[in-house]
């Protein structure tokens, strides 16, 4: 179905009717007797007004109007659309056919869901006030009060309650856990206040210690977790691990149906439809076709996003023979985002599916890996979310690039390590899991956050809280970190993964309000904790330098205390001890990078894995870069994560924007904008103690020079070119890249292969565009004439500017009504008082 699409840029003049009922008939693909009638038709006297001719092709097409020019326009949409596919047959052509149903009123209409199959979801309000339960408690014990059970924490299901081996190495995993870091934590601060000139007698070592056992304590468990992941993965399977629960040739039961769910809003739509061909194929290939069904869930609120999506459903359901298999829906109210739409899906067809799959806009999951996903809820019963560790690909900006390389390469060792802490009681990351959707549905609905502010509302990053939710009605939420075939992309440059950063931060500070929630397990609680702390820390770090900055202030500026404490016989000397404090910076730097040695050695233990990465020296060379790379980003982060905690607290809102989906570069003055405070913090810091005292500049000049050479490391690591550069010297080089799956590869070709995206102009001026849109809109029947007069006025607004210049909001009422497109495509190509740049008309 695919016709000439112009842009319109290069637009001067508007053709003469007769010129456009002519270029319109060269559009139309019909069948020669029918093109011989549609001629005469549009060939009539020319005392006949041209949207007569035009309604009479418009006859010929439909069989039969109903008084009204546009009337006719829009009977002929299924015939115009036909016409469109007999001309470029596809295998799916029948089953597309057989979804072009006629409604309550005899309008025809493409059906892109299946029937409903209505269920309850309903949140129910929080509890995570602990002193209002200790009260009822109270009053229970006092005075014989029974309070009803939140229904939140309904009783586990009977074969959750069998299963409880693993729950116990969990929980004495986690109390292992605490005792290193508290003790590793310890010994640090002792050796801290060694290094300080008055032993931690002073009010600033005072806070200084406490913020450093506190920042020591967080980089005390990454190093442990990603300890134990190397343990974990150098015995080759762990004891509890989820994927070992099943075997590769377990059958699956008869009947179960699982849905695979990518929810959308305002996205690539050429980058998603790629994905999402890639996925089914892989499914069809694997044998699993009527086992899967998948929904593409849009929130999208541009127009020119909606006509892509609906053109490019049509075409994979064709292509693929997905009619009754592939559904797309697009939601009018977008509430709850990301969790609203999946919540509108289970109440519309989730009791249809046993599980669900939910997949990102950026998500690609092979057959087999879906197909484990499912063995795995099949064995495990208690089972509500098994999450797989997506593996990072398919960018080539030199940002993304380093990124993918350490995701790639320390990501398992810190996601096994994870799962050896957690078991059951693991991470979700809200895309590429699995999840059961009959406990989903009952116990995972989400309400809002009491209050004002921005730290109030509806809930942004649902996935932790659903995760807790699901494990406080007795469910297993479990880490597929071995299993294979789950993939995703990095942001392209340092800007964008910021921005996401800030709608992550604002989300875990969100979530930390339910840390006190009622029935939460101390494991998920726990999470709240650190999804706080991986932004926390940054503010906590920079109050760290800033103190410890103030700090040589006052020993430079000020004279020496030799008598801190009341009644004091002796005086306290300051003592520097630069030695200690190379020890100790030692001993942090070791945890730091000892889980990056750990990760390489583990690789070059294994040759199948380290010929991936381009052999054993281009692999520490990586290494190597990766770390100087990382080091010189750690301030930049630090300096935006603080000022994201604080906007947050403060109460700023943060909009939310779908990531980019390509290979997006950051531009000098973009650079500018958001690095250039930082950079001028970094020179006057530098400056300031460079005055106090020329020695310790070298203690600030990594992080303080980080923030200085900000924008030209920005700009440059966005570049495509770099990138491709580190790839032709086989740097950077991951297994996805070197033998590349068939999914990925798949998903390449189908980005080279597609054709441009249809906009809100082709749903005006193309015949087969518009005919779609009519096909998928809504229409009333009975509207008065001051509401007819409205649309009629909406109509001639939108055509009497460039296709460009449309209100937005306008052109999604239009879309939502198939008299106003059939209006709409009658004028575009009928009236005189029309912009050129709608038929695209070269100049004269």
């Amino acid at each position: 179905m695919s016709s000439p699409r112009r842009s319109g840029a290069d637009i001067a003049v508007r053709p003469p009717p007769a010129a456009r009922l002519a270029s319109y008939l060269a559009r139309l693909r019909l069948p020669d007797a029918q093109r011989e009638l549609a001629g005469q038709r549009l060939g009539a006297s020319d005392d006949t007004a041209p949207a007569a001719r035009f309604a009479g092709l418009h006859e010929v097409l439909g069989d039969r109007a109903e008084g009204q020019d546009r009337d006719a326009v829009r009977r002929s949409a299924w015939a115009r659309l036909r016409s469109q596919l007999q001309a470029a047959p596809r295998k799916g052509d029948a089953g597309i056919a057989g979804l072009v149903t006629p409604d309550r009123q005899g309008d025809l209409r493409l059906t892109t869901t299946p029937p409903l199959a209505r269920a309850s979801m309903c949140p129910t309000p929080w509890d995570n006030n602990p002193l209002r339960r200790l009260w009822r408690w109270m009053q229970a014990r006092m005075f014989g009060r029974v309070h009803m059970q939140a229904r939140g924490r309904a009783a586990p299901a009977a074969s959750a309650r069998a299963d409880t081996a693993w729950r116990v190495a969990g929980r004495n995993r986690r109390l292992l856990l605490v005792a290193l870091i508290l003790a590793q934590t310890y010994a640090a601060t002792y050796f801290m206040t060694a290094v300080l000139p008055y032993r931690g007698q002073h009010g600033l070592e005072i806070a200084l210690l406490v913020i450093y056992a506190i920042l020591f304590a967080w980089v005390s468990a990454g190093f442990w977790t990603a300890l134990m992941g190397f343990y974990a993965l150098l015995r080759g399977r762990e004891r509890y691990t989820i994927s070992a629960t099943a075997a590769e040739d377990a059958p699956i039961r008869t009947g179960t149906r699982t849905a695979i769910l990518f929810p959308i809003c305002n996205e690539d739509v050429t980058r998603v439809f790629a994905g999402v061909r890639a996925t089914w194929d892989s499914v069809c290939r694997a044998g699993l076709r009527d086992q899967f069904d998948l929904f593409i869930l849009s929130d999208s609120y541009r127009a020119d996003t909606r006509v892509a999506e609906v053109d490019a459903w049509l075409r994979l359901c064709r292509e693929v023979d997905g009619a009754g298999r592939i559904f797309y829906r697009r939601r009018t109210h977008r509430i709850k985002r990301k969790s609203g739409n999946i919540a509108d899906w289970c109440r519309r067809w989730g009791s249809r599916y046993a599980y669900m799959v939910i997949l990102d806009a950026d998500s690609v999951m092979s057959g087999g890996c879906l197909k484990r996903l499912v063995q795995l809820m099949e064995a495990n019963a208690n089972a509500g979310i098994i999450q797989t560790a997506p593996r990072a690909a398919g960018r080539e900006t030199l940002y993304a690039r380093i990124q993918q390389f350490a995701t790639r390469v320390y990501g398992p060792l810190f996601t096994a390590g994870l799962h050896f802490w957690q078991l059951g009681e693991s991470h979700y990351w809200g895309h590429n899991a699995i999840i059961r959707v009959a406990p989903f549905m009952q116990h995972c609905a989400l309400g809002r956050l009491r209050g004002r502010g921005a730290l109030s509302g509806e809930i942004m990053s649902h996935d932790f809280v659903e995760a807790a939710l699901m494990r406080r009605a007795g469910w297993g939420v479990w880490i597929a970190y071995d299993l294979p075939g789950s993939y995703e992309e990095m942001p392209p440059t340092l800007l964008d993964e910021l921005q996401r950063d800030q709608r992550w931060c604002q989300g875990n500070l969100m979530n930390f309000r339910l840390f006190f929630a009622q029935g939460l397990h101390p494991a998920h609680r726990a999470v709240f904790m650190t999804g706080v702390m991986a932004y926390l820390s940054a503010p906590l770090w920079f109050v760290f330098l800033v103190l410890s900055t103030a700090l040589l202030a006052v020993f430079v500026l000020s004279e020496p205390q030799y008598f801190t404490q009341p009644y004091q016989l002796f005086p306290n000397w300051p003592q520097w001890h630069p030695e200690w404090a190379l020890r100790l910076f030692a001993g942090t730097m070791t945890l730091l990078f000892l889980p990056k040695l750990l990760a390489l050695l583990l690789l070059a233990c294994q040759p199948r894995q380290w010929r991936g990465f381009g052999g054993v020296p281009r692999l520490t060379l990586g290494v190597i870069g990766e770390s100087l790379f990382s080091a010189l980003l750690a301030p930049i982060r630090m300096l935006f994560h603080t000022r994201y905690v604080l906007g947050a607290l403060a109460g700023f809102a943060v909009a939310w924007k779908s990531p980019p989906r390509e290979d997006a570069q950051t531009p000098w003055s973009q650079a500018l904008i958001r690095h250039g405070g930082g950079s001028l913090l970094g020179l006057a810091w530098l400056g300031l103690v460079y005055w106090l005292n020329p020695s310790f500049l070298w203690w600030l000049l990594p992080v303080a020079g980080s923030l200085v050479i900000a924008i030209p490391l920005s700009v440059w690591s966005s570049r495509t070119s770099l990138g491709r550069l580190t790839r032709a010297a086989r740097l950077f080089v991951i297994p996805e890249e070197s033998i590349p799956p068939r999914e990925l590869r798949w998903l390449r070709a189908g980005l080279r292969r597609a054709p441009a995206e249809p906009d809100f102009r082709s749903a005006v001026v193309e015949p087969d565009v518009n005919a779609l849109m009519i096909l998928t809109a809504g229409r009333r029947r009975r509207i008065g004439e001051a509401r007819q007069a409205t649309r009629s006025a909406l109509v001639d607004a939108t055509l009497a500017v460039p296709p460009t210049q449309a209100d937005n909001l306008a052109r999604l009422r239009l879309l939502s009504d198939a008299d106003a497109l059939a209006e709409l495509h009658l004028k575009a190509w009928t009236a005189d008082a029309v912009h050129p740049g709608w038929l695209g008309a070269p100049a004269s």
